[in-house]
């Protein structure tokens, strides 16, 4: 079934109007007789064969991304390509059932997809993928299947390693992003496909899919570790798998940051980083800003490498940067401070480093200490962290770290002393630190902070590290309670400069709650040494930075806003009386009306983090999810409700998921489980003995 084109549309380019012409729904059969459905945008009355560009994702190309696909798809179409945005088998209108993300089926379809382009008389055979996290993940992922049409990928705020960098686990400590994304992911996957799209079949198609719904949070954390499941899908694992020139993008307020500097020193083949101050979302719409037109950037990578056209973008610097600057810490921004910096490649020839040690009185020195003994014995309060922000912030609300001072207080601390000059990072710091801890298991939680002259605490960078598990990840620790072991965990990568009359302290932890999710019962640990090594932005690696421009986004005319879209922490609340804290979370793309397609799309969410001060063993994380979609002839609705508790030395998840249909209930179903959680082991022989304790 196809859709008549819609009328042409005029897109800005440059000082000129150009017109684009779209297809609603393009079918494009699979080998096994599945369909896909796609929406298409090209150049109106261009005749001759393009180049085409391949967004493959399951969010909903008809309602829920209609509105992000409004201008960037026809925006690139205007430069002279054929865009196409496929709903993965399973999701939106496309047949088929969607079980988990980024699987060996996924990227043989999308291999097929980029076959059936490639063999269409309006492309060349030449084609390139781009994608926005889900997107940019397997847009590496089908890049390392080397399908022949396929010429060049873009990966934006995406991951080369599904287990330390995605939101299920940081340093092996479980994220509370684990059951809020696996709580989207759960509610998304029954939606039902469109009836005017696929007919009368609509109703059953929808049932098959609720029927093989599973939660995916509980899937995530059943593998604790960085094993075969994890590593499936991560390109890190052999970077010469992928041939085809790559793109990488990302912002230091994201979550996926460490990827772009890890690819570009992976990578053989011709390869850009680009980072920015922004949030997760494409770099011309994103927050904080200033955005770029990343739309022109777009267009003159693709250009080269699908058109042949020198567009000086490859003499250009291997990573251009934003370099944040000082400014007080606020839980939202809508610029940040700062300035565009070239480096020619990366890593630098010449890497240079900074080292510091942990001293005794709180002192972060520029020379060894010897002879310090114990440097501080450290046992957090279980709600430490609620400055933290948002594992992964959109810029949208109140989602990014603000003072802390706070968390910094329920820490170990250590100052450097005050600059005489200013001091300026780019790369992942490293901290080596030896302790021992009271229990089998326990984390440590490690800030780099910029402290300024009236005494605030602005976090540069962090890491997680979960004292049962190796510093590999790949299964517990041999560790003995009371024995001192050594520790080695990165920070995430940061671009900042430190101004002179400011300082650097480092502050470590046992929790960092509600961002990750804990334990049961408090450790304690004492710290005997730390050492913290520093990444300097190597100035004989600098290059003049490109121009990257203002973006300039028009509004999507056939959609209207009936509830704002919100995101972010909306309380942190500290309950005397029941001495626990609790943070509230919004988390709704709000309500629209798309008048092209006639319906009202409704998503909504919310999360709720509870701490009892001195019962961790009962802290509780919620989620809520609706979504909805509705026509005067159709109803549609999905809710779904997930918990994530202790019960005993275990995990307590739970989970419901119910259909409406005209109000009507159609489906519920309900889970209940314990789920082990990983613990260190005692001193033995051999590796077997480690893998057996291993949940399955």
């Amino acid at each position: 079934m196809r859709i008549a084109p819609a009328p042409p549309s005029p897109v800005r380019k440059g000082c000129a109007l150009t017109q684009v012409e779209s297809e609603e729904t393009v079918w494009i059969p699979l080998s096994d007789g599945c369909r896909l459905a796609a929406r298409t945008w090209r150049p109106a009355g261009v005749t001759e064969p393009l180049p085409a560009i391949l967004e493959f994702i399951p969010y909903r190309r008809r309602d829920r991304h209609r509105n992000d696909d409004a201008f960037t798809h026809p925006a690139l179409a205007a430069r002279g390509y054929v865009c196409v945005r496929v709903d993965m088998r399973g999701s939106g209108d496309s047949d088929g059932l969607l079980y988990d993300e980024y699987t060996a089926p996924e990227w043989k379809d999308a291999c097929e997809v980029i076959a059936w382009m490639a063999e269409q008389d309006w492309c060349d055979g030449q084609v390139g993928m781009m994608g926005l996290s889900w997107g940019g993940f397997n847009s590496l992922q089908v890049a390392a299947c080397r399908p022949p049409a396929l010429k060049a990928v873009v990966s934006v705020c995406a991951s080369d390693d599904r287990y330390r960098d995605d939101m299920h686990y940081m340093g092996g400590c479980l994220l509370n992003d684990n059951l809020q994304y696996g709580a989207t992911l759960f509610t998304w996957l029954g939606t039902p496909p469109d009836p005017e799209i696929v007919g009368p079949r609509w109703r059953q198609m929808w049932l098959d899919r609720l029927a093989v719904v599973e939660p995916p949070a509980a899937r995530w954390m059943q593998h604790p570790t960085r094993d075969a499941y994890w590593r499936s899908g991560s390109v890190c694992e052999d970077y010469g798998q992928i041939e085809v020139p790559v793109l990488t993008v990302s912002g230091w307020a994201d979550g996926y940051t460490n990827a772009v500097m890890r690819l570009l020193s992976g990578l053989k083949g011709p390869r850009k980083g680009l980072i920015g101050p922004w949030g997760h979302a494409y770099p011309h719409v994103a927050t904080p800003g200033p955005s770029i037109d990343f739309i022109a950037y777009l267009a003159r990578w693709f250009d080269h490498w699908l058109k042949g056209r020198d567009t000086g973008l490859m003499d250009e610097p291997m990573l251009t940067a934003w370099i944040q600057q000082s400014e007080p810490p606020r839980p939202a921004y809508v610029e940040r401070r700062g300035d565009w910096i070239g480096q020619r490649q990366w890593p630098p020839a010449d890497a240079k480093r900074l080292a510091l040690v942990a001293a005794p009185g709180g002192v972060l020195a520029t020379h060894p200490v010897s002879g310090q003994g114990t440097l501080a014995t450290i046992s957090s309060p279980a709600d430490t962290g609620t400055a933290s922000g948002e594992w992964c912030p959109y810029g949208w609300g109140s989602d990014m770290p603000f003072d802390q001072r706070g968390d910094d207080a329920l820490s170990a601390t250590f100052d450097m002393a005050v600059l005489s000059e200013t001091l300026t990072l780019l790369g992942g710091s490293e901290v080596e630190l030896s302790l021992d801890c009271n229990r089998p298991e326990g984390m440590i939680a490690v800030r780099l902070n910029e402290v300024a002259p009236d005494g605030s605490s602005r976090r540069i960078t962090y890491g997680l590290a979960n004292l049962a598990l190796s510093d590999d990840y790949s299964g517990p620790r041999r560790m003995v309670p009371g024995a001192p072991f050594a520790v080695i965990l990165r920070l995430n990568d940061a671009g900042y400069e430190i101004p002179a009359g400011h300082s650097l302290r480092l502050s470590i932890a046992t929790t960092y709650w509600p961002l990750a999710v804990g334990s049961p019962g408090p450790a304690t640990v004492r710290l005997h040494s730390a050492r913290l090594l520093l990444p300097l932005l190597d100035a004989d690696n600098a290059a003049a930075p490109p121009a990257l421009g203002t973006a300039v986004v028009p509004a999507y005319p056939e959609a209207r806003q009936a509830v704002a879209p919100a995101r972010g922490r909306i309380a942190v609340t500290r309950q005397l009386e029941r001495e626990e804290t609790s943070v509230e979370v919004v988390r709704n793309l709000g309500a629209v009306e798309l008048g092209d397609v006639a319906l009202t799309l409704r998503a909504l969410g919310s999360e709720s983090y509870r701490m009892p001060w001195r019962d961790p063993a009962s802290a509780l994380s919620e989620t809520s999810r609706l979504a909805a979609m509705q026509r005067p002839d159709w109803n549609v609705r999905i809710e779904s409700r997930t918990s994530l508790g202790f019960e005993g030395e275990d995990y307590r998840f739970r989970a419901v998921l119910e259909a409406f249909e005209d109000e009507a209930p159609i489906f519920r179903r309900e889970w209940d489980m314990a789920i082990p959680r990983p613990k260190a082991l005692p001193p033995g022989n051999g590796p077997d003995d480690r893998v057996a304790t291993l949940p399955a």
